[in-house]
C-alpha cells in the first residue's frame, strides 16, 4: 500500500463513484474551503497493484510551527471493513502525512451507523457499523463516541424525507401539525420562488448569524457548485396576505355570530349551551388573532405594496439527492410559517425531478428527553422524515512529538 498525491480530476474520477461519496469529498467543496484559509490535498490509496483503493480530500491550516492539523471531511473513502488494510493505512499515514509536518488527522466517515422512524426507533441497522468503529480504534484512532448533540465537525444525525411518490400520499404522512402550518402559510400569502440568479444576499441576512459564515462563503458555494446549487425564497405577497386576512377575520365573525345565537337559545339544554359557549370562546380568540393580522397585512401592503421576502434556503443536488446547505427566516415573520413551506415547496420540485430524497440536514439524536434541539427535530421530523445516524468523528495523532508540544503549549 503506498500513498500518493491525486490531482483534483483523479480524486473526482475516484470520489464520484465510491460507495461513500458525498458532496464534501469534492474539489468543489475543496474549492470553497480554499478561498477561507485552508489549504487542501488529495490523497490517494494505492494497493500493491498500483490500483486506487481509497482517496480522501483533507483541508489543513498551520497552527504551530509549521505544524498541521488536517480534516477530512466526510472522508476517508476507503474500505473499513478489512482490519489488516486499516492498520496499514495507519503506518503509512503515519509515515507519509507525520513527515510532512501534519500532527493530526481528523476524519468522520460518511458511513450509517442506523437508520432511524421519526421517533427515534431503529429500523434497520449496519451491520458492520460496530466492526468498522473497532477497526478504527484499534487502529490507534480516538472515537469522539456517539454523541447525540453537536460536539463534531459535522452532525452524526440528519433526517432526510424519500421521494419519487405521490404528492398527496407525501403529503398525507406528514405531521397534522405540519401540514396545518403549511396551509397557514399558504393562506398567509407566502409565495415561495426559485431564484433563478443565485442571489445569496437575502439567504446571508436571514441565516449568516445562524451558521456563523461570511456572506462571502455563500458566493463561493455558489460559484464553485454552478448548476449543482439551487436558491429558494419565501415571499409575502402583500395583497394575498391583506386579502386572505379579510377573509379569515370574516369568516370568524360570521361563525362567531352564530355561535352566540346558540349560546342564547333556550331550547337547548344547559351541556349543550356549554359544548357552544366554550367554541365562541374559541372563536372569540380567533377573531382577535384575524383581527391583528389583518392590521399587520394592512401595515405591510402599505410599506410593501412589491411583497416582502422573508425566508430563504440554499440546497446542493449531489448523486441523485437534494441535500439543504443553509436555510433561515426572518424571526418577526416566524408566526407565517414559511421555513415549513419552503421545505414542502423544495419536496415538489425534488419530487417531479425525479430524485430520490431530500436531507433537512442536521438534527439531534435525543428524542424523548425535552431539550433547547427539540423544536428543531419536531420541526423536521414532522415531516415524516427518517433519521440516518452515522458512525461519527474519529482522530489519529501522526507525529506525537510535535502533537505533544503543541498540546503544551496551546495550555
Amino acid at each position: 500500500m503506498k500513498i500518493v498525491k491525486l490531482s483534483s480530476s483523479q480524486f473526482d474520477k475516484f470520489a464520484s463513484s465510491h460507495i461513500y461519496r458525498n458532496y464534501f469529498q469534492s474539489s468543489m467543496y475543496a474549492n470553497v474551503m480554499s478561498k477561507f484559509g485552508y489549504k487542501t490535498n488529495y490523497i490517494g490509496i494505492v494497493n500493491e497493484y498500483n490500483k486506487l483503493v481509497g482517496a480522501t480530500l483533507i483541508i489543513y491550516k498551520e497552527v504551530f510551527m509549521k505544524y498541521k492539523i488536517a480534516y477530512a471531511p466526510r472522508g476517508i473513502l476507503f474500505n473499513y471493513e478489512n482490519k489488516e488494510a486499516i492498520d496499514e493505512l495507519v503506518d503509512k499515514l503515519k509515515n507519509v502525512l507525520g513527515k510532512q509536518g501534519f500532527m493530526l488527522l481528523r476524519i468522520d466517515p460518511y458511513i450509517p451507523l442506523t437508520i432511524r422512524n421519526k421517533e427515534g426507533n431503529i429500523i434497520n441497522i449496519n451491520n458492520k457499523g460496530t466492526e468498522i468503529i473497532n477497526n478504527l480504534r484499534k487502529a490507534g484512532f480516538s472515537y469522539k463516541g456517539k454523541n447525540l448533540y453537536f460536539e463534531t465537525e459535522k452532525p452524526r444525525w440528519e433526517a432526510l424525507i424519500l421521494l419519487q411518490k405521490n404528492k398527496e400520499e407525501i403529503f398525507a404522512k406528514l405531521d397534522k401539525r405540519t401540514r396545518n402550518k403549511i396551509r397557514r402559510s399558504m393562506n398567509s400569502g407566502i409565495d415561495v420562488v426559485k431564484d433563478e440568479t443565485k442571489s445569496v444576499n437575502k439567504l446571508y441576512q436571514f441565516a449568516g448569524k445562524k451558521d456563523k459564515k461570511p456572506l462571502s462563503f455563500y458566493k463561493q458555494m455558489v460559484l464553485s457548485f454552478e448548476s449543482s446549487i439551487d436558491v429558494y425564497y419565501a415571499k409575502i405577497n402583500t395583497e394575498k396576505f391583506v386579502i386572505t386576512s379579510r377573509r379569515n377575520y370574516e369568516k370568524e365573525v360570521e361563525y362567531n355570530g352564530m355561535l352566540a345565537e346558540k349560546v342564547q337559545d333556550m331550547n337547548l339544554d344547559e351541556k349543550e349551551r356549554n359544548i357552544y359557549l366554550n367554541k365562541k370562546m374559541t372563536s372569540d380568540k380567533l377573531i382577535t388573532s384575524y383581527k391583528n393580522s389583518l392590521l399587520v397585512a394592512t401595515e405591510l401592503l402599505k410599506n410593501n405594496p412589491n411583497g416582502i421576502v422573508i425566508g430563504g434556503v440554499m440546497v446542493i443536488k449531489y448523486d441523485n439527492a437534494a441535500y439543504i446547505f443553509s436555510e433561515g427566516i426572518d424571526e418577526e415573520y416566524g408566526y407565517l410559517n414559511a421555513i415549513d413551506l419552503m421545505r414542502w415547496k423544495l419536496i415538489n420540485d425534488y419530487n417531479d425531478a425525479g430524485l430520490k430524497y431530500l436531507n433537512l440536514n442536521a438534527i439531534v439524536g435525543e428524542f424523548e428527553k425535552k431539550n433547547k434541539y427539540s423544536g428543531l427535530n419536531e420541526s423536521k421530523l414532522g415531516f415524516n422524515a427518517i433519521v440516518t445516524e452515522y458512525i461519527g468523528e474519529f482522530d489519529i495523532i501522526l507525529n506525537n512529538f510535535s502533537y505533544n508540544l503543541y498540546t503544551k503549549f496551546k495550555k
